[in-house]
């Protein structure tokens, strides 16, 4: 069913996009400086913090691409949802306040000015920068292909086409208003979200015929389908948790967002409340995928041309109008918000964090240049997601990955361990980076492929972390730096 046909979806659609022209220009008028633009000025109070990190890490990966795998795999998406709920917490533990204090402490507005001040000297900023700007490129990608999947199904058009439409309105959103627009965008839609999912998860069970119908239906056509390990089997599963418990508290779209709050007193609501929220908003991703498979399994509903198209399939054609507008509107905010914090993490690693390792100090007219970065980062990340043409929660676990392996080791590790060293974090970056793209690439092109479906963000983030502990133990002490009396003083606390 096309959106001409639906009027209360045209309504919530369009009304979604107008409000972000108007968050984009209220946003714009607040961002007067870099920290405003990557940082929101550090004015966030702890339930802001605490939806727009939930949403963020949610977004079209789960929205769109989760339902797709839990259709396509089956309880091995159990191993990301439910094991995703801990990683903010345990965040929050592990680096909330270390990384809250720098920023109060030092000119902090990105992880490798953190980097720089755990470390010291170039190069970790440097390899840290370049890392997060090519996750940048594999998880916007992952936001972009999510726009045009929804657009299309909403639009009845081509996917070039809701890619063209949905990057118009992120590029006006994100080059105005910066991080600012997306955090407050995540506020409004995780409120929404919450609501939509309990509702959506009561829908979806009821129009496949109840759980028991859905057991009984997915059981008989395969019971490793709902078994234990999925369809994809037990060491896909175990990566997978692994990457996203552990390596969840390495994507830098939801630590970052510690470094925003007011108050630093506020941080225990933000690790406490953000698991709860984001298992709430699980309920949307495993409801549609397992009842959609039931439908098709049952006779009940057409095969799906692509199993990306579950979420909006079912949406439009399973709940009440007002619902599924409500929910592509909730679905959009969560995409351009993602979106919009990618972008803000590429454009700081163009404009700043690369020329400071480079040259000493950022871009000239350093706003202005992070506008422009948006932009073309924009173009990049649409030409990379057609490129890759993946499952969409598949090409969200490569840039999961390569954040996980690049990241947790020099910063959730660096920032407890005054061994590390600065070699350790460019050695275990380098590593995890040349592994994710040659592995991933290989695979894709039939030359090389892990064995028993080991994913290779969590063989990346095991080879980075034995690099980093490796490395940081060979050190002599000579060779090690002593830090800082303020960053000794905030790994601390």
């Amino acid at each position: 069913m096309p959106i001409a046909d639906s009027p209360a979806i045209i309504v919530c659609v369009i009304g979604y996009l107008v409000a972000c022209f108007g968050i984009g220009i209220w946003a714009m008028r607040r961002t007067h400086s870099s920290a405003d633009f990557f940082l929101a000025g550090k004015s966030l109070g702890p339930m802001v913090v605490v939806l727009a990190t939930m949403s963020s890490i949610m977004s079209g990966f789960g929205f769109v691409g989760g339902p797709g795998l839990v259709f396509e795999s089956g309880s091995t998406s159990f191993w990301i949802t439910f094991a995703a709920t801990f990683a903010m917490p345990l965040g929050a533990v592990m680096l909330g306040k270390r990384l809250r204090l720098l920023a109060e402490v030092r000119e902090i507005l990105t992880l490798p000015d953190a980097v720089e001040a755990r470390y010291g000297g170039r190069w970790p900023r440097a390899a840290m920068a370049v890392a997060i700007l090519l996750g940048v490129l594999g998880y916007l990608g992952t936001q972009v292909m999510a726009i045009g999947v929804v657009l299309m199904a909403v639009l009845g058009v081509d996917l070039r086409v809701g890619l063209a439409i949905g990057l118009g309105v992120l590029a006006f959103y994100s080059i105005a208003g910066g991080i600012m627009a997306g955090v407050y965008t995540d506020l409004f839609q995780g409120l929404l979200m919450i609501g939509a999912s309990l509702a959506v998860f009561s829908f979806a069970v009821n129009a496949a015929g109840g759980l028991n119908a859905i057991g009984t239906t997915l059981w008989e056509m395969d019971p490793a389908f709902l078994g234990p390990w999925g369809s994809r089997g037990p060491l896909t599963s175990l990566s997978w948790f692994l990457l996203f418990v552990i390596g969840g508290v390495g994507q830098p779209h939801g630590i970052t967002k510690f470094m925003m709050l007011k108050d630093i007193g506020n941080l225990k609501w933000a690790g406490l409340l953000t698991g709860p929220c984001y298992a709430l908003l699980s309920l949307l991703w495993v409801s549609i995928g397992l009842s959609m498979r039931t439908l098709v399994e049952n006779g009940a509903h057409s095969p799906l041309a692509s199993p990306d198209h579950a979420a909006p399939v079912f949406l439009l054609n399973y709940v009440p109008e007002l619902l599924a507008g409500v929910v592509f509107a909730g679905l959009l905010a969560a995409i351009m918000s993602t979106a919009d914090s990618f972008l803000n993490l590429g454009a700081a690693s163009v404009v700043r964090d690369i020329p400071t390792a480079l040259l000493g100090r950022p871009l000239e007219r350093e706003l202005l240049w992070s506008r422009v970065a948006t932009g073309v980062l924009l173009v990049l990340s649409a030409l990379f997601a057609l490129y890759m043409e993946n499952l969409i929660a598949l090409l969200g676990t490569f840039g999961w990955g390569t954040f996980a392996a690049a990241i947790f080791p020099s910063i959730a590790i660096g920032l407890n361990w005054k061994r590390a060293t600065g070699a350790a974090c460019v050695a275990s970056i380098v590593t995890s980076v040349a592994l994710n793209f040659a592995l991933e690439l290989s695979a894709r092109h039939g030359l090389f492929q892990l064995p028993y479906g080991m994913n290779v963000g969590a063989f990346s983030l095991l080879a980075s972390l034995v690099m980093f502990i490796g490395v940081s133990w060979w050190h002599t002490p000579a060779v090690r730096r002593d830090l800082p009396a303020d960053v000794k003083a905030a790994m601390e606390v």
